[in-house]
Order: structure tokens, then sequence, then C-alpha cells
């Protein structure tokens, strides 16, 4: 079975409903129990609550129908990996509730996340609902990127602050201020002023910042533990940035390595995205002078 443009778009209508659903119950709802899952090592990637799971019972009713129709995989956050989308020529990747932490703060800075990836890792289909502001992004792949179901061009790089929508694991580095000054002096050689670090949030609602605040980036240097984010948190931005013309990397350059065989976490390549390729070509400069 081969997907063709109408049926990308049947499915992206599928993606859409489901993550306005599940954004708009998320808009209503606060968390009366929160746990703790294994996985990653800070807080933000362990804190789960029920609010994560009814989110992902909603995404998952409604995309069921396109699951033996469309011959499609399924890779979710609350629930195992069963790696059917090693096998599937194509599969869905839900992320219910990116940014639990910032949800449980009652900060913004949380979402709800769907992608289509094919298994070579390419992202085919961007949704991302921001429950905060009911603001929708979505992308199909050669079709362009939308907010609120509208297309929509971001802003190009302007003269200002250069914006950093970074984790909260950023302010915890050892190396914090030595990597804000070399920041510091990257923003400089762009003909940029000096960086701005902005409230943390969720992996895939700092993706979208930067594409709504050139310039901008969002970056996370690989490490050797398991960690970095997952699978989820970057696919369905990835299609959004591959739409928009800006750049979602791995801190190399290289494809992100969105069905990775071995692991549902990111830890081993890094991730970059940037609003422009200037920026992202010093941050990966960045990158081998620090680590």
């Amino acid at each position: 079975m081969t997907l063709c443009s109408e049926d990308l778009m049947r499915l992206a209508d599928h993606a859409i409903d489901a993550a306005t659903l599940a954004g708009r119950y998320i808009a209503g709802a606060r968390p009366a129990e929160i746990q703790y899952k294994s996985g990653g090592r800070s807080l933000a990637s362990r804190v789960l609550t029920e609010v994560d799971r009814r989110s992902q019972e909603i995404i998952l009713e409604a995309l069921s129908p396109t699951l033996e129709r469309f011959e499609l995989g399924l890779l979710a956050e609350e629930r195992d990996d069963d790696q059917t989308r090693l096998d599937k020529p194509w599969s869905w990747f839900v992320d219910p509730l990116d940014g639990t932490l910032c949800f449980v703060e009652s900060v913004p800075g949380y979402s709800v996340s769907i992608a289509l990836v094919a298994r070579d890792g390419t992202p085919l289909l961007g949704v991302v609902h921001d429950p905060v502001q009911d603001t929708l992004f979505h992308a199909i792949r050669g079709r362009g990127i939308f907010r609120d179901r509208q297309p929509w061009t971001p802003a190009p790089p302007r003269h200002g602050a250069l914006s950093l929508f970074m984790d909260r694991s950023f302010g915890e580095r050892a190396d914090s201020d030595a990597l804000m000054e070399r920041l510091s002096h990257v923003a400089q050689s762009l003909g940029y002023d000096a960086p701005q670090v902005h409230q943390p949030g969720g992996a895939v609602m700092n993706a979208c910042r930067v594409l709504m605040h050139a310039p901008a980036c969002y970056f996370k240097f690989p490490k050797p533990h398991d960690g970095g984010g997952s699978l989820w948190d970057f696919a369905a931005t990835a299609c959004l940035f591959h739409e928009a013309g800006a750049v979602a990397t791995d801190i190399h350059g290289g494809p992100l390595d969105l069905n990775r065989v071995d692991s549902t976490f990111m830890n081993h390549r890094g991730v970059l995205f940037a609003t422009d390729e200037d920026l992202a070509r010093e941050i990966r400069a960045l990158h081998e002078h620090v680590d």
C-alpha cells in the first residue's frame, strides 16, 4: 500500500481532530494524582498524571480507525513500544501531554503532539495543539505549515535578542555560565543582542516557540545515558520545521533519528531546532567546543 496525497490529507484530519479533542480536555483538567515513571533522569521526564493517560485514550480512540485501514503502526508515550513502528511502512507517534511538569505547575509550555512517521524516520505529518492558547499547528510534508488551519509563514529573523527556549536541565549544567558566555558570542557574531533564556516548557512547545520568535533556537547536546527527549517529543515539530524552511537536525547536522531501532530516547545524537541555518551552524560549532 502507498499513501497518496488524499490519504495524507485524511490522516491529517484524523490527527487534527484527535489532538484538538485531547487538548481541550487537558485545558479543563487538573491532576488529582501525580506518579513517577522510570526512564530518563530529570523530574520533567518522569512525572505522570491520570490526565496523560486519559488524553492518550482520547487520541487512540480517534486514531484507531486509521490503523487497519492504512496499515499503520503506533508508538505512544504511555504504553509499551511494541515495535510495530519498525515493521509498518508508517506509524503514528503520539505524545498525549508533553510538558507534564508545566501542566502540574499550571504554567504554559504543555501540549499535545501527534506525528505520522515513515519507517525510515521521515516525518510526514505533524500536529501540535496548545491547550493554553487553544492554538493548533500542523504540517503535511510537501504541503506547507498551518496555524489554526490557515497557511502560516513564520516571521524571518529580526534584529534584537537571540531567544533560547531551553529545558530546565540547561540551567542545571555545571558549565551553564560558560555556555551562556559562548552563546553571547554566537549572538554577537550574527548581529543579535545578548541571548535571552525563556521560561522552560516541554520539548514540543519549546520548538513551536522557536518558530514564533526568530531568531531563536532550542537544542539538547548528546549524552551517554538514556534521556535527551524521546521520539514522540520531536517527530511532529520536525515536520513543522521542515515545512517552514527552518532547521531540525541532530546536533551534528544530520537528520533526526526519528525511528531509532535500539531505543526511543534521543540522547545518542542530540537535537537542534533553529530558525535559520546560520544560527544552526554556530550552535553546532559551539557543541564541538563545549563537549
